[in-house]
């Protein structure tokens, strides 16, 4: 079972960073665009790290103790709370990459979803694993603890706003239904069909992601003023390795134009509910959701 994770706010448009908001658990976000890790060399690496350290031992405990006066003196023990959440989320960040090795082979099995990921916390590759049940016995025991203190910890921990990695493609979908019938594609030499849609490139924005997907695939044009966020979907990806996962966002909107195959695009159809076999792992979850909202017959 996946989970839906719906954003519950968007200000996006074209070149514009949607509207931080929350779900679940207190977030920090970033105002930079995803964008790959600068490659470094290892001494670089080893220096940095040794440098790291001596600044913490030298001024972590001072900068500690200041921060919980600053914190108490401004917003008093709501502000200490915030500020302890904001070095716990830290420091579960630095365990994720600290102890990744040690956890991806106690933790998970063959197929899951790798630890590691400089901007994610334990959590949150935990609730991953979790739901796509790659999670090994010990992994399980972990996770049932963490369930007595918070229920459903690792599940309502999953962060949707990480940064892309090898283990998670970035992709845009436009949902468009017409009828209670929903539009989808196959591609050249594919079997099953697609929402359709696209990967992001580097650095371009969601809504211009999907304009340009659309047009150069379907050969119509989205209406700018109508396109607005249904939700996003994160699944296991079709035809990629095992523990890849597809983070699918997915939007609504007009068009104007007309309807024809375009580009690696080789056929258009009108998808039901009974059609969910059809369609990739992440696109499944739309039509799930679609059904129960009464959109999709």
């Amino acid at each position: 079972m996946y989970l839906f994770h719906p954003e519950q706010e968007i200000l996006e448009s074209e070149g514009i960073v949607s509207k931080a908001h929350r779900q679940y658990k207190i977030m920090i976000y970033r105002k930079k665009r995803e964008q790959p890790d600068r490659k470094i060399h290892p001494l670089i690496g080893l220096l940095l790290f040794l440098i790291s350290i001596v600044l913490l031992l030298t001024t972590g405990v001072f900068g500690f103790i200041y921060g919980i006066v600053h914190s108490l003196i401004k917003r008093g023990f709501r502000g200490l709370g915030e500020y302890f959440l904001q070095i716990a989320i830290s420091i579960d960040q630095l365990g994720n990459v600290l102890m990744q090795h040690l956890l991806n082979v106690l933790w998970i099995g063959r197929g899951g979803y790798a630890f590691g990921n400089r901007d994610e916390t334990i959590s949150s590759a935990l609730g991953r694993n979790k739901r796509s049940n790659t999670l090994t016995g010990f992994g399980r025991a972990i996770d049932r603890i963490l369930d007595l203190i918070d229920p459903n910890h690792s599940l309502n921990s999953i962060d949707y706003y990480i940064e892309p990695s090898e283990q998670i493609i970035e992709a845009v979908s436009w949902v468009y239904v017409e009828d209670g019938n929903i539009l989808s594609s196959r591609s050249e030499g594919k079997s099953c069909y697609y929402i359709p849609g696209g990967k992001r490139l580097p650095g371009e924005p969601k809504v211009l992601a999907l304009r340009r997907e659309i047009e150069e695939e379907m050969g119509v044009f989205l209406i700018p003023g109508s396109i607005a966020l249904l939700g996003i979907f994160e699944a296991p990806a079709d035809a990629q390795p095992p523990g890849t996962l597809v983070r699918l966002s997915c939007y609504t909107g007009r068009y104007e134009g007309t309807l024809k195959p375009a580009s690696e695009i080789r056929e258009i159809v009108w998808l039901t509910y009974s059609d969910r076999d059809m369609v990739a792992p992440a696109d499944q979850l739309v039509f799930d959701f679609l059904h129960q909202k009464g959109m999709l017959n």
